[in-house]
């Protein structure tokens, strides 16, 4: 079944054309991922099929099967800041999320007859399920507080909650911009496990490689106003994209030399009037557009001479650190070596930023000794660091840091040349900073940091709003780098291919070395939690007789309470038969009152009794 179509479709902001006469179908259960460079229209299209922007074009058209329920994860979420937690996550017309919604707030207000109703309209809607599934998601995005108001909470806190909205939405198609941004390593395996095994349709943007590799069954590539699709997940994505960019070439090649022959023939015959010739002269220019239109797909590959490492380099002496009385460093000893490739993991919170500002001086310990080598130079990219002067132009945000970079064998990589590895052609170096897109800025302040050439490189998050074209060229150049680098993320693509071991932030002032990538970190989790699954179940293998002899003694108390709940019941019902009586005096009133509340009060509390035992059995 067809979801949606979009036939010669185009969009432009003054004379930037993002897409041009594109045409697109997604069906039924298809995964689909959008890749573009930043600036080139990833959002607007993703906003485009969301029906929030329109398109151009005299035959344009836009078609979405009827019926269909579509849910979209903008990458700025906008939420109601007066709302609550739960307000926000339930904020559907869904009649079974309503009634969800009904009864988590009667169980936070303690209200036993809107409890009642709840329970109720829960049955009516058969919406247990979908409670259940609510507390899932809940749990797994780590939501806890659903009583705190929205405005409090951070940008990562709300990209969350709408995430958690979307998903419960149950919607049909489902359309997500950046899903990983601010999620951790365990959120981020449990939303790729959740949307490869959903029959729900997706279209998304993502820069996590490995969330491609496992969610998508189809990669769209929007590039220089085109779109390319391939059939396939990420890696076959990469293989069959190379086999294009060959062809590409070829063919540049074979018009290339066209060009020139036909250059000579337009020269010879300026005044042509014949159809013949008008039609070869139209051909000519639209050749001329096709081969300005190359990309560079050159191999990124540059010989970096960074400021000189001493023996020196940072050292850790039993230092300490805590925030508000919780611990983040414990006598902490390590000295970095050169050319070293660290990785920094641990859940949001557990002190990984804490880490970096004190070897960069940033924060002091609270006990021990930081010492820094004379030699070192610094280069720290940070997510809450980024400023750049709008009112300047690309180049001089370059240039007003080094004019080049020092290269091997004396030769320099200038401002202009750096731009254009980190896809700033010379045309948008004379743009303006404020022209730029979010993903843009972000990798401008990224060449900034580089641009001062350091010897010791620090990035935190670096890969988040960076499109993946940028990554690979990042990672290209960071495989040459021959400083010291040390890489916080949680993109596990990015850290496999760039670190060699990595520092584990337990978030109790514990931090372990691990040797060996992120895969391999993840693979030997896997394997402890294997075994100690198997532990677990020999444990309770042994246990079964034991467990088989309490479950007899539980079941016999059980009757026993219920043949004692029988007889206070049948005294009661007696006792109260008493104020049948019209004649009965003050005093006997009370008295009987009196023996209905004891009774009553045993009765609750053999019935308390009873649902413990009942639930230990189940």
């Amino acid at each position: 079944m067809q979801f949606l179509s979009i036939e010669q479709a185009s969009k432009s902001y003054g004379d930037k054309v993002l897409f041009k006469n594109i045409n697109l179908t997604i069906s039924k259960g298809e995964k689909i991922a959008l890749i573009a460079k930043n600036g080139s229209g990833k959002t607007t299209l993703l906003r485009t099929i969301a029906g929030h922007e329109g398109v151009e074009g005299e035959n344009a058209k836009i078609s979405l099967a009827k019926g269909i329920k579509i849910a979209f994860l903008d990458q700025e979420p906008k939420l109601e800041d007066h709302a609550t937690v739960l307000e926000s996550i339930f904020q559907t017309d869904t009649p079974a999320v309503q009634a969800v919604k009904a009864y988590e707030m009667a169980l936070a207000s303690q209200d036993e007859e809107a409890l009642r109703k709840a329970s109720i309209a829960m049955d009516d809607q058969n919406a247990w399920d979908i409670e259940a599934k609510a507390k899932e998601i809940l749990s797994k995005l780590k939501i806890d507080r659903l009583d705190q108001a929205i405005a409090t909470l951070s940008g990562g806190q709300k990209k969350r909650i709408a995430l958690a909205q979307i998903i419960l939405s149950d919607p049909d198609f489902l359309i997500l911009d950046e899903p990983t941004n601010h999620l951790d390593i365990d959120m981020i395996e449990w939303l790729e496990d959740y949307l490869s095994q959903s029959s729900l349709t997706l279209f998304m943007v993502t820069h996590d490689r490995y969330f491609l590799e496992k969610v998508c069954n189809e990669i769209i590539e929007l590039d220089r106003g085109e779109i390319f699709v391939y059939r396939g997940n990420y890696r076959q994505y990469l293989e069959k994209k190379e086999a294009r960019l060959a062809n590409e070439a070829a063919n540049y090649d074979k018009n290339r030399k066209l060009f020139s022959k036909e250059l000579e023939w337009m020269r010879r015959q300026p005044q042509a009037r014949t159809t013949k010739a008008k039609s070869r002269i139209d051909d000519f220019y639209e050749l001329k557009e096709n081969l300005g239109n190359k990309v560079n797909q050159d191999e990124m590959s540059i010989q970096i001479q960074p400021a000189r490492l001493g023996s020196k380099i940072v050292e850790l002496h039993a230092v300490s650190k805590s925030y508000d009385g919780r611990p983040i460093l414990k006598s902490f000893n390590y000295k970095f070596k050169k050319n070293e490739r660290l990785g920094i993991v641990g859940h949001n919170g557990s002190g990984k930023s804490t880490f970096v500002k004190l070897i960069t001086g940033l924060t002091e310990p609270d006990s021990g000794k930081i010492v820094i080598g004379e030699t070192v130079v610094f280069g720290n990219y940070t997510q809450e660091g980024l400023y750049i002067n709008k009112d300047k132009m690309v180049i001089d945000v370059i240039r007003d840091i080094a004019e080049y970079i020092p290269l091997e064998k004396g030769l320099k990589l200038t401002a202009e040349s750096l731009l254009e590895k980190f896809l700033f052609p010379r045309s948008q170096q004379r743009v303006y900073v404020s022209q730029l897109s979010g993903g843009e800025k972000r990798r401008l302040f990224l060449l900034s940091i580089l641009m001062k050439n350091p010897n010791f490189l620090i990035l935190d998050e670096p890969t988040n709003d960076l499109d993946i074209v940028t990554l690979n060229v990042l990672e290209d150049y960071l495989a040459d780098y021959p400083g010291c680098l040390i890489i916080i993320s949680h993109d596990r693509y990015f850290m496999d291919k760039l670190v060699d071991h990595l520092f584990i932030v337990e978030g109790n002032g514990e931090i372990k070395d691990h040797n060996g990538n992120y895969s391999d970190y993840r693979a030997y989790l896997q394997e402890k939690k294997n075994l100690e699954n198997s532990q677990q179940t020999s444990t309770v293998t042994s246990n079964e007789k034991t467990n088989s002899k309490n479950d007899f003694e539980l079941r016999k108390e059980i009757k026993a309470l219920e043949k004692q709940i029988e007889k206070l019941e049948e005294k009661k019902l007696k006792i109260s038969s008493h104020f049948d009586d019209m004649g009965l005096s003050p005093d006997q009133i009370q008295k009987y009152a009196t023996e209905l509340k004891v009774i009553q009060q045993e009765i609750d509390e053999k019935e308390e009794r009873w649902m413990e035992l009942s639930e230990s059995l189940t």
